[in-house]
């Protein structure tokens, strides 16, 4: 490790380390994870999807040890948004690891893995950035919830995707459509399980954006930034989807835009972050 590497911070605490051995190495499963995924899903080829999973399951074990060297270094995944959203691609992945052990979701696969390696490149090879002296307990706790809640948001937002994609081949009638020549899983088991993702994922994010207004308030200052408002829309935009869903029983279409909404505004949120960390 380089002390180019290692950003000025506390002397008990580093902000980043170099990128491991390990990292690389799940940086190059995930991309033939991604190319595996979407030749099964192309191709209809099994033994092409049973090869993309088991480089997918490398490729996240590779990652956890990755993460864990990181953390026995004393960086870790709450110390900062960077490292944040290295573990949130840790969640996105191990999520669809977990879902696809019951439901086919190849094109699911095809459009997340390509995403997590995008994840992870931007939190190990970005710029470090300044350490922040403000990073209490609290603030830890609240960018590790809030990191669960989005990964969770995450993979709701995928299906929804795909429902809304295999929804517009059945209007169109168009039944040879390869969607339907090997479909990840029907509407309604779409459907059903993006809105329980997002009933999981809310309290987490709830709770998480609530300790963020305490930790605001903690440090002296105000709302005003702009990641504070969209965090607010983005929890405001889900709230609304949970009620819709359970108060007015709305399914389908209509509540696959709003997670995909719910979730735009969300990257817009770790967006916001990341760049200020950038230029910080």
């Amino acid at each position: 490790m380089r002390l180019a590497d290692v950003a000025p911070a506390d002397s008990d605490r580093l902000l980043s380390v170099a990128p491991t051995v390990a990292f690389w190495v799940a940086a190059i499963l995930y991309g033939a994870a991604a190319i595996g995924f979407l030749v099964a899903f192309l191709q209809n080829k099994p033994a092409a999807l049973r090869a993309a999973r088991a480089v997918l399951i490398g490729a996240f074990i590779a990652h956890g040890v990755d993460i864990g060297w990181r953390g026995v270094l004393h960086v870790h995944p709450a110390a900062s948004v960077r490292e944040a959203i290295g573990f949130l691609a840790w969640i996105i992945a191990g999520g669809y690891l977990a879902a696809s052990a019951r439901f086919r979701l190849d094109l699911a696969g095809a459009v997340l893995a390509p995403i997590v390696l995008g994840f992870l490149a931007a939190a190990r090879l970005s710029p470090t950035g300044s350490p922040r002296d403000d990073l209490s307990l609290l603030g830890r706790i609240h960018i590790s919830l809030a990191t669960v809640g989005v990964g969770v948001f995450a993979l709701a937002s995928a299906l929804a995707a795909i429902y809304l994609l295999e929804e517009r081949n059945l209007k169109r009638k168009k039944f040879d459509a390869r969607s339907f020549k090997n479909p990840d899983a029907s509407l309604d088991t779409l459907d059903g399980l993006s809105q329980r993702l997002v009933q999981a994922g809310f309290p987490v994010f709830t709770v998480a954006v609530g300790l963020g207004i305490a930790w605001v308030n903690e440090r002296g200052e105000t709302m005003m930034r702009p990641e504070y408002p969209v965090a607010i829309v983005t929890w405001m935009a889900y709230a609304a989807l949970v009620a819709v869903r359970l108060g007015l029983g709305w399914r389908g279409r209509r509540t696959a835009w709003m997670a995909l909404g719910g979730f735009a505004a969300a990257l817009c949120v770790l967006a916001i972050y990341f760049l200020r960390r950038l230029a910080g």
